[in-house]
């Protein structure tokens, strides 16, 4: 059983507060929040007290953005178990000098991309270890929604980590790398990127490329709803995921493949958020436990292709 506690009581920290009750080997020990949110009866903790609370095995980071660094560092000097909220940094830099902390310490670490250890996710890399659609050639994948501009949002404040590819765009990036072999060949071949009046970018598109072999048109935008899909195309036919990044307890894929076409339903017990605690409390109870999840590696790979898109 992993003792988790929560710094940040918004939207992601009271999901989180909720789903660990579906689960069977987590278990909420303390909450900290600065906003004074509260969760059942849960006491209201002060962040250094609850980082240092010899009773917590592990903490999920769900504060602002621009505050990610300073927690991961002070966790690290107690040893504990990290699960941080999507972009773990807002630099590169910042996120090398963390990977070497972590290393130095061995403190287990992932970043909250929920949808990686899904039973969905699982059940796409199957399809294609088992040649299904045959050589990937393209993948097309996009999230998107339609806000109202606010310059006093979260979402469009530079300081606070705001604009589409921050907040947004590990999405598209992540799924490119969970059918890339090699992560270090992957590239930015092109890439536009549309701009709010506060400075961050509202709307970005971009093709990535790897080594030659294939390529992946992605989209994230805070001006229109897209589809939030992912498809991907190969030499034998597509397959595509209707809900790639919040999948319900009851999903389908679609998978063309030369003369037939079917739906695979894929069934969940826990949903996506509940899942994926139980998967990172999973990791923490057995380091070698083979579980997909967005470990540190991973997130510098994702800081790279991020910091490369919004830069010019």
């Amino acid at each position: 059983m992993i003792n988790w506690g929560i710094l940040g009581l918004g939207r992601m920290g009271l999901t989180f507060a909720n789903s660990i009750e579906e689960t069977s080997n987590s278990k909420l020990i303390g909450i900290a929040s600065k906003s004074g949110k509260k969760f059942k009866n849960f006491e209201n903790q002060t962040y250094e007290n609850l980082i240092k609370d010899k009773n917590i095995d592990a903490i999920y980071i769900s504060t602002l953005n621009n505050t990610h660094i300073h927690l991961i560092k002070e966790i690290s000097k107690e040893g504990k178990k990290i699960l941080c909220e999507k972009p773990a940094s807002m630099s590169l830099n910042e996120l090398v000098e963390i990977e070497e902390i972590l290393s130095e310490k061995k403190i287990q670490f992932y970043e909250a991309i929920a949808y990686y250890s899904h039973p969905q996710t699982i059940e796409l890399l199957k399809l294609i270890e088992n040649d299904e659609i045959g050589e990937i050639k393209n993948i097309e994948s996009n999230f998107g929604f339609e806000t109202k501009f606010k310059p006093s949002s979260r979402l469009y404040d530079n300081f606070l980590g705001g604009g589409s590819i921050f907040d947004l765009g590990c999405y598209p990036i992540s799924f490119f790398m969970l059918l890339v072999k090699d992560h270090s060949k992957i590239l930015i071949q092109s890439k536009n990127l549309n701009y709010a009046p506060s400075g961050v970018d509202d709307d970005a598109t971009a093709i990535l490329e790897y080594s030659n072999k294939f390529t992946a048109n992605i989209h994230v935008s805070f001006k229109k709803h897209l589809d939030n899909s992912c498809t991907i195309h190969g030499t034998k036919g597509f397959i595509k995921i209707k809900e790639p990044w919040l999948p319900n307890l009851s999903t389908e894929i679609e998978v063309s493949s030369k003369n037939h076409f079917f739906l695979k339903t894929i069934n969940s017990k826990l949903s996506v958020y509940a899942n994926q605690i139980e998967k990172v409390s999973e990791s923490f109870i057995n380091p070698n436990s083979k579980i997909n999840l967005f470990n540190i590696e991973n997130s510098l790979i994702n800081m790279r292709l991020i910091s490369n898109w919004m830069n010019n």
